[in-house]
């Protein structure tokens, strides 16, 4: 089912309560959104989007999150979780969650737009890959997510053509290192934390 945007809220959280797959746009790019805390539904994407073992991105509706996913976050970065566009990879210190937690999780809160209401209705973390087979490149309508997957998504959020750099990603597991530089550029990060990467 296509719904456009302005009418996909109450349906998205519909969808994602019943464990099924959403594509919607997050804050980058086109998102494939199930419930990150519903083992069944995050087996199901793994299985149509990417080998298991890979983690996935789990997008969070707040900062309560971040305990509440047993994550070590080092207090000196705290100033990073309100970086629009940037996701942070953080160690985890317990087993909860273990069909997404590999030792570490890769975390984000959404700032604006659709996600950031979505997921503060829905109330719960969102496990959200880009719209893409392993290897492809990423969606950037509704129609070339459906080529991709048809049938397998419960709902797809149409916002238009959305093309973008996707997020920068962060590793604070150990010190601090820049994975994949995207929407946030290094000197910003430098320049927020006042050091040199």
């Amino acid at each position: 089912m296509i719904v456009p945007v302005e009418k996909a809220l109450e349906k998205a959280v519909e969808v994602l309560e019943m464990g099924e797959i959403v594509v919607a746009p997050t804050d980058t790019l086109y998102g494939m959104l199930t419930d990150a805390t519903n083992e069944e539904a995050v087996k199901r994407l793994y299985t149509i989007r990417r080998p298991s073992g890979k983690p996935f991105l789990i997008l969070i509706p707040d900062e309560t999150w971040i305990n509440k996913l047993c994550l070590k976050f080092p207090k000196e970065y705290e100033s990073l979780l309100k970086v629009e566009g940037l996701t942070l990879i953080l160690r985890t210190v317990c087993d909860k969650f273990s069909y997404i937690n590999k030792g570490s999780l890769a975390v984000r809160i959404p700032r604006k737009g659709f996600i950031k209401e979505l997921l503060k209705t829905f109330a719960k973390p969102v496990v959200a890959p880009s719209v893409n087979p392993e290897g492809k490149k990423p969606a950037e309508t509704i129609s070339e997510a459906v080529k991709y997957f048809g049938e397998k998504v419960a709902l797809y959020v149409d916002a238009g053509e959305i093309k973008g750099k996707p997020s920068t990603i962060l590793d604070l597991k150990e010190s601090i290192k820049i994975v994949r530089e995207g929407k946030v550029r290094k000197d910003t990060i430098e320049k927020i934390l006042n050091r040199k990467l």
